[in-house]
């Protein structure tokens, strides 16, 4: 079902490299699109989109506390977006897109068309984040086609966006996925996704804080978690995720950094978890970890714990899910 566009702005800052994701992470709630870019030596502009006057205090907040921790003070530009245009140009600039060897992503607006050996994932181009073209995004798919010869059986999909990963492992295996996601927006966004794929019956997506909502508490243990979140979201949530792993369980983690990987690597050992596999996308990295398992162990088709080792690259993309 279609709607009339909201009126819509743009907020963006200018930060360091360090202050960065404490800045994306302010600036993600309730944005329709997340972009960042280059700016100069350890320099990135971070530039969000989203409907005008949509939860600013609560953003208002988020920004304050990123300054608290970072020591910036960045100027806030502000500028107005006409949907109408934005939402035009978005759908211009989302063709189809091939992720790997198993997935092709088909924006809305495009005539329905099936590609023989992939999977299709048909995803509304209004919405920029989970369209496929950020780097954790696709390092995630990536990493959810190479562990097809292993099928999990409980599936979750935490923080899901649009809804992209919990489709795809839900197409890939014909499992039934729990989504979760903190903003209601994005619980939205994600039941529509999974309802014009076909996929509403197998997805059951909810409103939840981390692992502290209610739909995870009953839940029980996974045997794959997918979480295309942050980097210190990810940290702080290391010890719950091992808890909520089933025996042999395996985790995608993606949202960071290539220096923020030893961080996340760190905070996940200390939790009980080994690195099976990283991927790299860019200046992004995906990382697959598996519980109770010996750390020379690949769990990837392919790939050992020393694949793709890290690699500084350059930063762009679109918001992350």
């Amino acid at each position: 079902m279609r709607h009339a566009p909201p009126a819509l702005e743009s907020l963006a800052v200018t930060v360091t490299e360090a202050a960065a994701p404490l800045f994306e992470a302010a600036l993600r709630p309730r944005a329709l699109s997340l972009a960042l870019f280059a700016a100069g030596p350890g320099r990135w502009r971070i530039e969000a989109i989203g409907p005008v006057g949509e939860g600013a205090a609560e953003r208002a907040a988020a920004l304050a506390l990123a300054e608290a921790l970072s020591g910036e003070s960045p100027a806030r530009e502000r500028a107005p977006v006409a949907a109408a245009g934005w939402l035009a140009r978005n759908r211009a600039s989302f063709p189809p897109t091939l992720v790997g060897h198993r997935f092709v992503l088909r924006p809305t607006h495009l005539p329905p068309r099936r590609q023989a050996g992939r999977i299709t994932l048909t995803l509304d181009a209004g919405l920029a984040f989970g369209s496929g073209e950020h780097g954790s995004t696709r390092g995630c798919l990536r990493a959810i086609e190479r562990l097809t010869p292993w099928r999990p059986r409980r599936i979750l999909d935490l923080g899901t966006g649009s809804g992209i990963l919990a489709m795809a492992a839900a197409r890939l295996w014909g499992r039934r996925v729990l989504a979760t996601d903190i903003e209601p927006f994005s619980v939205r966004v994600a039941a529509e996704n999974a309802r014009r794929n076909g996929l509403g019956p197998r997805i059951a997506v909810r409103l939840a804080d981390g692992w502290r909502g209610r739909a995870l508490r009953r839940a029980g243990r996974f045997d794959l978690v997918l979480a295309n979140i942050l980097a210190r979201p990810l940290c702080r949530m290391a010890r719950d995720l091992s808890l909520h792993l089933a025996p042999g369980g395996r985790v995608v983690l993606a949202g960071l950094l290539a220096e923020q990987e030893r961080m996340v690597l760190a905070a996940h050992r200390r939790a009980g978890l080994v690195l099976a596999a990283r991927l790299s996308e860019g200046a992004w990295r995906t990382l697959v970890l598996r519980a109770g398992a010996r750390p020379d162990q690949p769990i990837l088709e392919g790939f050992s714990p020393s694949s793709e080792a890290p690699r500084r690259g350059s930063s762009a993309g679109t918001a992350s899910r």
